[in-house]
């Protein structure tokens, strides 16, 4: 059985009320598909969604085909990662960072 993808892709139209609006916290990581650092940092954020099934949620979001979301949270280089909790950024990471890193985030959140 190949092992599904835990992580979804946002868009401006439905990041309120898939990520604000969340029972659960949601790490959004802003990527692009020119963007080196964020196809390397692609797997790690995949490996954290699986083993943090049920307390976190991964969202996605192309900067190219989404721009008002990124305007609004002040997103300028990429990668770049925003932990949301109950609406609110609790976390940010900007540039490609060590899964530690990252996980250290999430515990200070969930």
């Amino acid at each position: 059985m190949a092992a599904e993808s835990k992580s979804f892709a946002v868009k401006d139209d439905d990041f309120e009320a898939r990520v604000l609006h969340s029972d659960l916290p949601v790490l959004v990581d802003f990527w692009a598909p020119w963007c080196g650092p964020c196809q390397a940092l692609g797997p790690v954020v995949e490996a954290l969604a699986l083993a943090y099934s049920g307390k976190l949620l991964v969202a996605k979001m192309n900067v190219d085909e989404n721009k008002m979301v990124p305007a609004r949270f002040g997103i300028r280089g990429l990668p770049a990662l925003l932990l949301f909790k109950q609406g609110k950024v609790k976390g940010t990471l900007s540039g490609s960072a060590p899964r530690k890193k990252i996980e250290e985030m999430f515990q200070r959140a969930i």
